[in-house]
């Protein structure tokens, strides 16, 4: 019987690829707000969910909030960029709330399939946080810790000992080959949540920069301006948030 974890890795190699432009640092601050704020959203959904079935026997196993708990550094970037009011600044499109539902939905109904979004996530975050976090650090010119918290694992001394030991755990839960499945498509499902995510994001932005294009060609016919962020986030974020959004990183 395949095990879990490469079941789950089998449907991960296909995106690794979409890493490529968020390492050519091809990102914005308001590209990387806009994506903290989904992530927030996200990792609330998730974390609460694991948080209430910790004792669950499919979650136990994988269940390491002092290590992987993001909810917390989020909230530090959150409060980074937007100020102390940022819960009330939080713009996220449909597609983020219809993937926090099903988070909700399957930690009330069908708790091992929380196993396929914490593999996606968690891993995906610890294996690209470091790189991604310099990343980040150089093309918005942030100094320190400071709007990047998400990316640093403090409790986690050794990524690779961790993912080896994390996959160990995963593969250690025991189910019947239909749940399984079951997991597998799951992690599918997640893949495809993030890509309607960012596919949102990216209505939401055509939306704006049509609305700021007539706006300035009403005020200032004869001016000529470069790109800017609003554009610049439109024609990237879909890479971007593939990547981020769904945590695919090479391992």
């Amino acid at each position: 019987m395949q095990k879990i974890a490469a079941l789950v890795e089998t449907t991960r190699d296909e995106n690794t690829q979409l890493m490529l432009n968020y390492q050519k640092g091809q990102i914005t601050q308001t590209q990387y707000k806009l994506l903290l704020c989904s992530l927030y959203e996200i990792y609330r959904a998730l974390e609460a969910e694991l948080d209430r079935n910790a004792d669950h026997p499919a979650v136990q196993p994988i269940y390491f909030p002092q290590e992987l708990a993001r909810l917390e550094t989020l909230e530090l970037d959150l409060e980074h960029f937007f100020g102390p009011h940022w819960r009330k600044r939080i713009t996220v499109p449909a597609a983020t709330h219809k993937y926090t539902q099903r988070l909700r939905e399957i930690g009330k109904n069908s708790p091992n399939l929380l196993v396929a979004h914490a593999y996606t996530r968690y891993l995906g975050d610890l294996s690209g946080g470091q790189v991604l976090g310099k990343i980040t650090q150089k093309s918005l010119g942030l100094s320190g810790n400071k709007g990047v918290f998400f990316f640093s694992f403090p409790g986690v001394t050794s990524p690779n000992r961790f993912k080896q030991l994390y996959r160990s755990r995963m593969n250690s839960i025991e189910l019947t080959e239909q749940q399984r499945r079951e997991v597998l498509d799951e992690a599918t499902r997640a893949f495809e949540f993030n890509i309607e995510v960012f596919d949102d994001l990216q209505k939401m932005l055509s939306i704006t920069e049509e609305a700021s294009r007539n706006d300035v060609t009403s005020k200032t016919q004869s001016k000529t301006f470069s790109s800017s962020p609003v554009l610049q986030f439109a024609l990237g974020v879909g890479i971007t948030l593939a990547t981020v959004g769904i945590g695919v990183y090479a391992f």
